[in-house]
């Protein structure tokens, strides 16, 4: 069954962000991670919980590919880019 990373981020450092970006992605398609949606338009219709800022959707195989990708000892030091420079919310969901 697949499985979903959505995170919603806030910008704090648009230039390290991309570097980041750069540093992500491989790491991500390394555990079988394909980006469905990297910051695209929004169109919000409702925001009873949260409005959303910018959207990244990576589908990986399942739930375990997406835990160990954000678990990897080698995302730790470029999750930590991210958390510095970034306001996010992130979760992994199944889908169907």
């Amino acid at each position: 069954m697949s499985a979903y990373l959505i995170v919603d981020t806030k910008i704090n450092d648009a230039e390290t962000y991309e570097e980041y970006k750069k540093l992500a992605k491989p790491i991500a398609e390394k555990f079988g991670g394909v980006y469905r949606a990297r910051g695209g338009e929004l169109d919000v219709r409702e925001t009873g919980l949260w409005t959303p800022t910018r959207v990244v959707i990576i589908e990986f195989s399942d739930m375990k590919s997406a835990q160990a990708f954000i678990d990897s000892d080698e995302y730790q030091p470029v999750k930590l880019m991210r958390q510095n420079n970034a306001d996010c919310t992130l979760f992994i969901v199944d889908g169907d």
